[in-house]
């Protein structure tokens, strides 16, 4: 019997490690006050916990594999779900996408609709973010040649075709428009697009080259708004955020442009991504405050073993429940059985959260009833 046969069996006969999956997937929406996420059908409230999976094991990212070796995402994404995920965010990269600033590459909008239907067949939400350039050396010289404007443009494209592809899945969890996206500030012209590189990636974009004279915050509200409205032309349903660095924050110093408060009215939710350091867990709660201040639900889009050990990682996600509604780390292919004994430090980490995540899963994304105290 495959892997995946044996994960439905295990879901279906035993109810697996997460509460009332069935077959046919509900909506997801914003509950009626504002704080977190309910399911449209049964009004429970749905409470995000995942992984990202954003590249496998050898660091390749999800269209370098997803045609040859369907297998290992179809294997992935039953893993991650018998680890007690029901959230799993994929980053879809645009040059995959796009061969133009207007047409699309249709093979991997067929790619996409499969993997819909892999999400609803596992009972896994998809936290959907688009627009990534994370193998610089793939980035189209065409596309770093636009305008701002042409740029924003080729984006709206983008998103559009998303869109249509997506907008009757209820296994869409959300929209993410795009991965830490900056504001460049300064009066120079900056002459890249991205920012420094990480591990071989580049996960920071910048949405502009020069201010011009304009406001940074006003840069950011006007993208978020054009790629909004290119998604609502087609999906007026599914909910939309964009994922932001810590220093996203108006406070003294660095800062990324999207400050919370002033971009929150066309977003549905806020996405944040932090990373816990040893010995500042307090520190990091008061960051999570400052987006929950917001006033909108808050899910922490990235977390990680990656500054702070598991012990610490813990008391950040239980205090942290206080404020946020949605916890996302990292899943990589493989298991934890895969994974003892780690041979090497970084799977030494991987295990620890992974085995954090397991522990946690129950009480995590246990549904509430609709008359819960809570709502």
């Amino acid at each position: 019997m495959s892997f995946r046969s044996v994960a439905l069996l295990v879901l279906v006969v035993v109810g697996g490690p997460t509460v009332g999956w069935t077959a046919e997937m509900d909506w997801i929406r914003v509950s009626a006050d504002g704080r977190c996420f309910e399911l449209t059908r049964s009004q429970c409230g749905f409470v995000p916990w995942g992984f990202n999976y954003d590249h496998n094991g050898d660091g390749d990212l999800l269209e370098e594999y997803w045609d040859e070796h369907w297998e290992e995402v179809d294997s992935a994404f039953h893993e991650m779900r018998v680890l007690g995920a029901n959230v799993v965010r994929i980053h879809l990269q645009f040059d995959q996408f796009m061969a133009s600033p207007t047409e699309v590459r249709q093979g991997s909008f067929n790619q996409l609709k499969r993997l819909l239907l892999l999400a609803e067949q596992s009972g896994l939400y998809i936290d959907l973010t688009g627009l990534g350039c994370y193998h610089k050396q793939n980035v189209p010289r065409w596309y770093d040649e636009l305008s701002e404007q042409e740029r924003w443009n080729a984006q709206a494209a983008f998103w559009e075709a998303i869109a249509k592809t997506c907008a009757r899945s209820p296994a869409i969890f959300c929209y993410d428009l795009m991965n830490e996206p900056v504001v460049a500030g300064g009066a120079s012209k900056r002459d890249d697009w991205l920012g420094p590189g990480f591990a071989g990636k580049h996960f920071v974009q910048f949405i502009n080259l020069e201010l011009n004279g304009r406001d940074r915050t006003d840069i950011a509200r006007e993208w978020i708004r054009t790629l909004v409205t290119a998604i609502r032309r087609h999906d007026q349903r599914h909910l939309i955020t964009v994922g932001l660095v810590p220093w996203s924050l108006d406070r003294p110093g660095l800062t990324s442009g999207f400050v919370p408060e002033k971009i929150a009215a066309d977003l549905d939710f806020i996405a944040m991504h932090l990373y816990p350091e040893k010995g500042k867990v307090d520190e990091a709660i008061e960051t999570v405050k400052g987006f929950a201040a917001v006033g909108k639900p808050v899910v922490i889009e990235e977390t990680f073993v990656l500054k702070c050990g598991a012990e610490e990682l813990e008391e950040f996600i239980d205090r942290s429940r206080e404020h946020a509604c949605g916890w996302i780390g990292f899943y990589w292919g493989s298991t934890p059985e895969e994974l003892r004994p780690a041979k090497t430090v970084g799977e030494a980490l991987t295990l620890s959260w992974l085995e954090l995540f397991q522990r946690k899963s129950s009480e995590m994304v246990e549904q509430e009833e609709p008359d819960s105290a809570s709502r």
